[in-house]
């Protein structure tokens, strides 16, 4: 089970709990997309559609994705799915057999970690590390653990929970690593557009052929304050289209067409919601980081990237522990640090993604429960 929705199920309907432990926006979608969907709906548009996403759809993201790439990413590479998550799961059952050998950098969402489980991967965690100030990975020892029989690597950046962003330069040797031993590289892109000092974080798309064992997932739900819409899409290989179109055939059919016309909306009108979302986190982050930090015990390296703040407490050896005493005692929600792998314990996860008014009062609970 997972240990976020074990901690949020402990104070799940409680009116007094302030609650920063799922990874969402305090905010609803913005009105054009609701508008476009509620439109689509009213139309009639609730029939099937295709396998692998409407026209509309499927256009509008290849005019999105090569813009924001600068390479052609044609609609042969592209598939709708119903949700990111969803992608993720898809993109292992393509690829993964059991006993496989799955290599993850962590700490990590435990959904990426857990679905190559499902399916019988053996998984393997290469662990981030806090270093001046920030989380770093250190990449000789992710291309020792690239092995021949390595089957996927599966990387998530900017990544949930610590906000660390994969370097631009070191984007080629793990390509080149993955292509030697014929890895699938799965990349949780997810945060891609939630930086703080770029418009979009470093892709391997640009620099993969189309051919190359790269599967790019991707969600509405972050950049577009869209999780309850259960949106996602897929970057695959021309090879790989046709069995995946079967794949969601047999997992969920189809995503719904109105909710499809909700995400056109959101690629062809969402550049300026986007840049203003991104800062309105940047202002959530300096915030929020600089709460905890005035906290005597509190550890909080700065994310790159994404909306968390992912922070150590001095002498907490049971993340779970604290994150519930917290929400006994302090009416406060946060994700405990375990639900990310061991490579978690003893730290807490903060969703900053709220209103300013909101996080204050967060951190007040937390400077009087820990003081």
């Amino acid at each position: 089970m997972s240990k976020i929705r074990e901690v949020a199920n402990a104070g799940l309907g409680r009116d007094d709990v302030l609650a920063f432990w799922f990874g969402e926006s305090d905010q609803p979608t913005p009105p054009f997309i609701r508008q476009a969907a509620a439109d689509a709906l009213l139309e009639g548009r609730t029939f099937y559609t295709h396998n692998l996403g409407t026209a509309q759809l499927r256009g509008a993201l290849s005019r999105y994705l090569t813009g924001l790439h600068g390479v052609e990413i044609g609609l042969d590479r592209l598939a709708v799915t119903s949700a990111g998550v969803n992608a993720l799961m898809l993109a292992a059952q393509a690829v993964l057999s059991p006993s496989d050998r799955t290599v993850v950098v962590g700490p990590i969402w435990p959904n990426v970690a857990e679905i190559p489980k499902i399916l019988g991967s053996r998984v393997e965690i290469v662990p981030l590390e806090p270093a001046q100030g920030r989380w770093r990975l250190d990449v000789d020892r992710l291309l020792d653990a690239l092995t021949p029989d390595t089957r996927a690597l599966f990387l998530n950046s900017p990544n949930n929970p610590t906000g660390w962003m994969l370097d631009a330069d070191d984007r080629a040797a793990i390509l080149e690593r993955c292509r030697r031993n014929g890895t699938w590289l799965i990349c949780d892109d997810v945060y891609e557009r939630l930086t703080f000092d770029r418009p979009s974080a470093p892709s391997f798309l640009p620099m993969a052929t189309p051919d190359d064992r790269v599967i790019g997932t991707n969600s509405f739900s972050k950049a577009w304050r869209m999780t309850g819409w259960r949106l996602g899409w897929m970057v695959v290989p021309p090879s790989l289209l046709e069995s995946l179109g079967v794949l969601v055939e047999y997992n969920t059919s189809c995503a719904p067409d109105f909710v499809q016309a909700g995400a056109v909306a959101a690629l062809e009108q969402g550049e300026a919601t986007i840049a203003a979302i991104r800062g309105e986190l940047a202002a959530a982050r300096d915030q929020v980081l600089a709460g905890l930090r005035a906290i005597p015990g509190i550890e909080a390296p700065t994310p790159d990237g994404g909306f968390y703040a992912f922070f150590r407490v001095a002498g907490c050896t049971d993340s779970v522990d604290l994150a519930k005493a917290l929400i006994r005692e302090a009416g406060l929600g946060l994700a405990p640090g375990a639900a990310f792998g061991p490579e978690g314990e003893g730290w807490l996860r903060w969703c900053f993604a709220a209103r300013p008014e909101k996080n204050a009062a967060g951190l007040q609970r937390l400077a009087r429960h820990l003081g």
